[in-house]
C-alpha cells in the first residue's frame, strides 16, 4: 500500500512504528497536490514551507515519545473559515484576501496538539454560503470523480481534497448541509456533530445558532478518531458543552443487532432521483439484514425546514458579516468620500453576488415591521421541528435516509437558479435547525459513475450510535473509491 492510499489512523500507526516518517508522508502529499490541484483546484492556500517545518518538529516529539496519539504526524487540511495564526484566512472571499489572524481555532489548535500537520486551507463556497463551491471568490472547486461536476458545498474543497489524496482527512463546517452534501458528492465520509460537541471558537460566523466543526475522510474509523480529538469542551465559546462520552473508537462494533432504524417516507417522495432512493434503501436492506430493526415512519414539517433555515441563516449572515466594512481588517475600497461611502464600495467590491443576496434577505426578515412576520415565526417551527425529532428519537436509535435528491450536478447547472440550489439541502438543514448529529458515507454510484451518499441521524451527543451504524454498513459494503484508486 502506497502512502497516500492509507487513511489516517493507518498512516499514524505506520509513523508509530517506524515504516514511514512524518516527512515522508508530508513530501508524498505535498506532491500529489502539485500534481492534481491545477486539476481540481482544492486549496486556497497551500503552507508547504510551514508544513514541512512542522513534520520534522512533530517527529521529534514522536521518536521522543510526547506525541502518541492515533492522528499524530498525519498531514491535514483545513476550510477556509477556520482562523489559523499566521496563515492567511480568507473565507474564499475578497473583502478577507489579506487577513492573516493572530490566533488559532480550538478545533485546529486540538488538532496540532495531538501532532496534527497543517497542509494549508481548503477552498469553499464564500463565506460557507453556496452548496456547490462555485461561489468562492478564488475559482471553481471540481470532483475528483469527474471534473465537469461540482463538489458539493460549503465545504467542497475540503471534501474533494480527501477524494483527490490531496490531504488525509480535512476539517469542515456545516451549517445547513456543509459537511455532509459535500462528503456525498465525493465519496467520502463526512460527520456533522451535535451542536455545542465542538467548539467554535475561531470559527468565522454564518450562521451562529446552526454552524459546527467536523471531519471529512476516508473511512469511519478515522471520523472516530478525528472526534476524539476536536472534542473538547471550551470556555471560550459559550455554545460548548462538557461532555465525558468522548471515546468515539469504542463504537467501532460490528453490531446493529436490534438497533431500531427509522426511515421518513417525508425523505422518499417528489424530488428524490431514482437511483439516490435504490441505492439508500439497499443499504437499509442491508442493515436489516444484520439484524437492525428498520420501519418507515412519518416525520412531519420537513416541507417547512428549507424556509426556516433561509430565514434564520440569512438573519444571522446578516448580523455576522456586518463587522467587515474595511475598517479594522480585510480588503478596503479604494476611491471612496466619508466613512458610509468607503462601507457601501467596500462591501459593494469585497461581497459576492450570493452573500449579498443572503445579507439583503437577513436584513429584511430582521427589519422593523418583518421581524415578528419571518424571523420569530421562524424560530417558532425551528422549536417544532426539534419536537418532531424528540418524537422520532423515542421510538428510533438512528434515522436513515439520503443526503441530497441527486448525485452532484454539472458545473454551472445549480448557480444559474439559486431557489434549486437552496432545495438540494432539504434532506440535510433539518438536522442543523435541531441541532443533531449527521453521518454522511458512501452507498454505491449511479449510472454516472458519481458517488452517492447514505445519511444517518442521531439524536442529540449520540455520535456515536452513528458511527456503530456506519461502521456496521461499512463492513459489508466493504471497499469504496474511485477504479482508478482502487
Amino acid at each position: 500500500m502506497s502512502i497516500l492510499d492509507m487513511t489516517a489512523c493507518q498512516l499514524a500507526a505506520a509513523i508509530k512504528n517506524k515504516e514511514v516518517t512524518v516527512l515522508e508522508a508530508t513530501k508524498a502529499v505535498l506532491a500529489q497536490i502539485h500534481e492534481k490541484e491545477e486539476r481540481y483546484h482544492c486549496y486556497v492556500t497551500v503552507d508547504e514551507e510551514g508544513a514541512l517545518a512542522q513534520a520534522e518538529e512533530i517527529q521529534k516529539k514522536i521518536d521522543a515519545g510526547i506525541l502518541t496519539g492515533a492522528l499524530a504526524g498525519v498531514p491535514v487540511a483545513i476550510k477556509d473559515n477556520m482562523c489559523t495564526e499566521g496563515l492567511l484566512t480568507t473565507c474564499s472571499s475578497k473583502i478577507l484576501n489579506n487577513f492573516v489572524p493572530t490566533f488559532t481555532s480550538e478545533a485546529v489548535l486540538n488538532l496540532q496538539k495531538a501532532g496534527a500537520v497543517i497542509l494549508g486551507k481548503t477552498n469553499m463556497d464564500e463565506f460557507a454560503m453556496g452548496s456547490t463551491t462555485e461561489t468562492s471568490a478564488y475559482g471553481v472547486t471540481r470532483n475528483p470523480w469527474n471534473t465537469e461536476h461540482v463538489p458539493g458545498g460549503s465545504s467542497g474543497g475540503s471534501a474533494a481534497a480527501v477524494a483527490a489524496k490531496e490531504c488525509f482527512y480535512a476539517l469542515g463546517s456545516d451549517t445547513g448541509g456543509s459537511i455532509r452534501q459535500p462528503a456525498s458528492f465525493c465519496g467520502v465520509v463526512g460527520l456533522k456533530p451535535t451542536y455545542g460537541r465542538v467548539s467554535r471558537y475561531g470559527l468565522i460566523a454564518y450562521g451562529s445558532s446552526l454552524d459546527q466543526i467536523g471531519p471529512l475522510c476516508k473511512d469511519v474509523a478515522d471520523c472516530a478518531a478525528i472526534m476524539e480529538v476536536i472534542s473538547t469542551h471550551d470556555k471560550k465559546d459559550s455554545t460548548s458543552v462538557l461532555r465525558q462520552d468522548t471515546d468515539f473508537t469504542s463504537a467501532l462494533v460490528e453490531d446493529v443487532k436490534g438497533m431500531r432504524i427509522g426511515i421518513p417516507r417525508d425523505y422518499f417522495g417528489e424530488g428524490l432521483d431514482s437511483e439516490v432512493r435504490d441505492a439508500v434503501l439497499k443499504a437499509a436492506e442491508a442493515l436489516r439484514e444484520k439484524g437492525a430493526v428498520v420501519e418507515e415512519f412519518d416525520l412531519s414539517l420537513v416541507e417547512y425546514a428549507i424556509p426556516t433555515y433561509y430565514t434564520i441563516a440569512a438573519a444571522e449572515a446578516s448580523s455576522n458579516l456586518e463587522r467587515f466594512d474595511g475598517i479594522k481588517y480585510g480588503f478596503r475600497a479604494e476611491d471612496y468620500e466619508g466613512l458610509h461611502d468607503m462601507y457601501k464600495k467596500t462591501r459593494s467590491q469585497g461581497f459576492g453576488p450570493e452573500v449579498k443576496r443572503r445579507i439583503m434577505l437577513g436584513s429584511f426578515v430582521l427589519s422593523s415591521g418583518y421581524y415578528d412576520a419571518y424571523y420569530l415565526k421562524a424560530l417558532r417551527v425551528k422549536a417544532l421541528i426539534k419536537k418532531a425529532f424528540d418524537e422520532a428519537f423515542a421510538k428510533y436509535d438512528v434515522i436513515l435516509g439520503p443526503v441530497a435528491p441527486t448525485t452532484a450536478p454539472e458545473l454551472g447547472k445549480s448557480l444559474s437558479d439559486p431557489i434549486k440550489m437552496y432545495l438540494g439541502d432539504i434532506y440535510t438543514i433539518s438536522v442543523n435547525l435541531a441541532g443533531l448529529p449527521g453521518l454522511s458515507m458512501p452507498c454505491g454510484v449511479d449510472s454516472k459513475g458519481l458517488p452517492i451518499g447514505l445519511q444517518l441521524i442521531g439524536d442529540c451527543f449520540n455520535e456515536k450510535k452513528l458511527i456503530q451504524t456506519a461502521y456496521t454498513y461499512e463492513k459489508i459494503r466493504g471497499a469504496f473509491g474511485r477504479k482508478e484508486d482502487r
